[in-house]
């Protein structure tokens, strides 16, 4: 009997142990709604023109996004992520000019949509940002940052821009004992 009981504490154990193993903390379809925004971009304005780069990665085995920017003025980070307490996506952004921006908001109807807290400010009592990005049918995405008045009125628009994956090229060199002249 004694056999029998360490066998099934054995198999218990194991049993257990296998479960955590394979379980994934951030493997749920919420933890996954930001994933359209993942990789290495282009980004431009609404003219055309090349305004930046920016890398979008994976971070904590999927229970996060980091974000790498780089324009000509400005590099800035961002971290991602969905909090499964109250159901929301967070992101704290900060940049080289001081710039510190901490927001919270969901996915919905095909946008990520999230915005800061009231803030004060000096051309409007008090104002809040928002900040969408919306994954277009060519692939591209939309990102637009909005400042806003407390009523919600639109005080201006701080960016707007277009998000193009890199291409990468392969380049194909043959070898020097094999060219011709």
């Amino acid at each position: 009997m004694k056999k029998v009981i360490t066998l099934i504490i054995l198999f218990l154990t194991l049993y257990t142990h296998a479960q955590k193993t394979t379980t994934c903390s951030c493997c749920s379809e919420a933890h996954k709604q930001f994933n359209f925004w993942l990789g290495d971009w282009d980004v431009y304005d609404t003219t055309g023109k090349k305004v930046g780069e920016n890398k979008i990665e994976v971070i904590e085995g999927g229970c996060g996004l980091r974000e790498n920017w780089k324009s000509n003025t400005q590099t800035g980070t961002s971290t991602n992520y969905f909090d499964p307490v109250d159901n929301t996506w967070n992101q704290l952004w900060i940049d080289n000019t001081g710039t510190i921006l901490s927001l919270k908001g969901a996915f919905n109807n095909g946008k990520m949509e999230l915005k800061s807290a009231m803030m004060q400010g000096k051309k409007v009592a008090f104002y809040y940002n928002t900040i969408t990005w919306e994954k277009n049918k060519d692939g591209t995405v939309t990102q637009i940052w909005d400042v806003r008045e407390n009523t919600g009125k639109l005080v201006s628009r701080a960016f707007k821009g277009i998000y193009k994956k890199k291409v990468t090229t392969v380049k194909h060199e043959i070898p020097n004992d094999k060219q011709t002249n």
